[in-house]
């Protein structure tokens, strides 16, 4: 058995996108600080992430960030153990700069270093939020980046059930709001406007898998959208100049979009006879693809489980969590780690 190394207190660094997290995590106290800081406003204008832009401010962001997380935590850089880092997936540039620090911190200290999978953390997320939470399990994860299924057996034993054939689901979320004429992000700006429509408004597509997977594709979902907001303008009306209209067409993609996510884990949790499902990732967040899960999985007498929206989010908290219980499993990575756009956790 591989024996665990002595680490408490590990410092978490995630720069896999647009925002920059520190935080820091000390067992049997939990995490006693942690920061984010947002790109929204750098992003917003282009109605995504600029991958260069994004890059550059984390460079800009990360060590004021570091020192301003060691000062609430009321901690010098030499009481810190341990360091965890998001090695991928996510944008190669920005990953490499939470990467470059966390190699940078862990050589001046001489303290263990670790990686850390951005999926893997945000499952750890709801571990985080409820140190209770039973195995087994199946995990939603649904972000900006990512949709994918899991299949969580025990601690670091993950299995992949299914994915995203195309975009992910807070992607078609971006895109569907740039359409409206939305704010970005898309999420958070359809959820607000959809409130005042009606989701029955118009039948869009709901992709869900033929051959027997556990596969998402939201690109019909987004297509459609497209084509309804052409087809209206050729008839006069420009959705984008119409609150009202707006609003129904939002209503009717969420809950298109919250319906394929729903029905896709309920299936997949009971092929796998799984008691329980965990919705992770920014997407989480979608009050009403929590209500619509946690309403058909009752039927089904499986709980829900999602952690505070502040953890469903990016954030270092996961990842600092994530680090600990790899480095007291043992684990522990080179100087030489590298960074993955593409990284799979199982």
């Amino acid at each position: 058995m591989t024996r665990g190394l002595r680490v408490r207190r590990v410092l978490g660094i995630d720069t896999s996108c647009d925002d920059t997290a520190v935080a820091i995590y000390e067992h049997g106290r939990g995490v006693i600080s942690s920061l984010v800081s947002s790109q929204v406003n750098i992003h917003a204008r282009f109605g995504g992430v600029v991958p260069e832009l994004a890059s550059r401010r984390h460079l800009e962001l990360i060590y004021p960030l570091l020192e301003e997380v060691l000062k609430r935590g009321g901690l010098p850089l030499s009481q810190i153990e341990g360091v965890a880092v998001t090695v991928g997936p996510g944008l190669i540039g920005s990953l490499l700069v939470g990467l470059s620090v966390a190699k940078a911190v862990a050589y001046a200290r001489k303290i263990p270093l670790v990686g850390v999978n951005h999926l893997e953390g945000h499952i750890l997320a709801m571990e985080l939020a409820n140190p209770s939470l039973e195995y087994p399990y199946t995990a939603l994860v649904v972000s900006g980046g990512h949709t994918h299924l899991f299949q969580v057996e025990g601690e670091g034993q993950y299995c992949l059930l299914g994915r995203t054939r195309d975009d992910a689901a807070g992607e078609a979320f971006d895109k569907v709001a740039k359409l409206l004429g939305l704010d970005y992000p898309g999420g958070p700006s359809i959820e607000r406007m959809a409130a005042r429509g009606d989701p029955g408004f118009v039948s869009l597509p709901r992709g869900m898998a033929q051959d027997g997977s556990f596969d998402f594709s939201f690109s019909g979902l987004k297509t459609a959208v497209s084509y309804l907001v052409e087809r209206m303008r050729a008839e006069g009306k420009d959705p984008c100049q119409d609150d009202e209209l707006r609003a129904h067409i939002a209503a009717s993609f969420q809950q298109a979009a919250v319906e394929m996510c729903a029905r896709t884990a309920l299936k997949a949790a009971k092929a796998r006879r799984s008691p329980r499902i965990v919705l992770v990732g920014g997407v989480a967040c979608n009050r009403v693809l929590r209500d619509l899960l946690g309403r058909m999985a009752a039927e089904e007498g499986i709980e829900i489980h999602c952690p505070p929206p502040g953890l469903c989010t990016d954030n270092a908290d996961m990842v600092a969590y994530a680090g600990f219980k790899r480095l007291s499993r043992g684990e522990e990575a080179p100087l030489s780690l590298n960074a993955y756009a593409r990284l799979p956790l199982a």
